[in-house]
């Protein structure tokens, strides 16, 4: 790999994570019941819960299904970027990278 090649894969890199960055992920749980939205950069930047499904008195499963969407969200952003990266580096693993 060139010096050349290795200044093009860090502009693809450089752009990719941008996009990312830019990139929004949405994670639901008890049938969309509560949505969570993410940044690229792993901020929540929405949450949503659908006050007729649950009970005021059972805020134990509202916490459970806050739980699931972040997650569910979390585990979006994070696929999307390892996808971008294996993308950009052809499945080269860079150390330090995502």
């Amino acid at each position: 790999m060139s010096m050349r090649d290795i200044q093009k894969m860090q502009q693809r890199l450089l752009k990719m994570q941008e996009e990312l960055e830019a990139s929004h992920f949405v994670g639901t749980a008890g049938g969309g019941a509560v949505t969570i939205t993410i940044s690229g950069k792993f901020e929540v930047t929405d949450v949503k819960i659908d006050p007729e499904a649950f009970n005021a008195e059972d805020i134990a499963e509202l916490e459970v299904m806050v739980l699931a969407a972040a997650k569910d969200a979390f585990n979006k952003a994070t696929e999307a970027q390892q996808r971008m990266m294996g993308s950009a580096t052809g499945g080269l693993r860079i150390p330090g990278m995502f």
